[in-house]
């Protein structure tokens, strides 16, 4: 069999998992989440921030388990999301449409 002409191979799509549903999707379908050097948890919209980071689909069940169930801080590695934090997470979800 001969190999396929050259520029044919479909493009990698990088598949990450949503931390609270645990279903995998392509990375930029799901918002990031990343828990900085200083400690801060922000959302990473270009993906590429350093720090641990974690995913969650823009579904209400997977931000409201992300927010409130531990889901999220678990993912992070931290004990509790900063109160500051939390109100700029929660404010985002609200964004989205979706009511955590």
């Amino acid at each position: 069999m001969a190999p396929p002409p050259r520029g044919s191979r479909p493009r990698h799509v990088p598949q990450r998992t949503c931390v609270a549903c645990r279903q995998t999707s392509a990375k930029r379908q799901l918002v990031r989440i990343v828990r900085g050097p200083d400690g801060t948890v922000i959302i990473d919209p270009t993906g590429k921030r350093s720090g641990r980071g974690a995913y969650l689909c823009e579904s209400p069940e997977c931000w409201q388990a992300g927010l409130t169930r531990g889901v999220l801080p678990r993912a992070l590695k931290i004990e509790t999301i900063p109160e500051d934090d939390l109100q700029n997470l929660s404010a985002f979800a609200q964004r989205l449409g979706l009511q955590p």
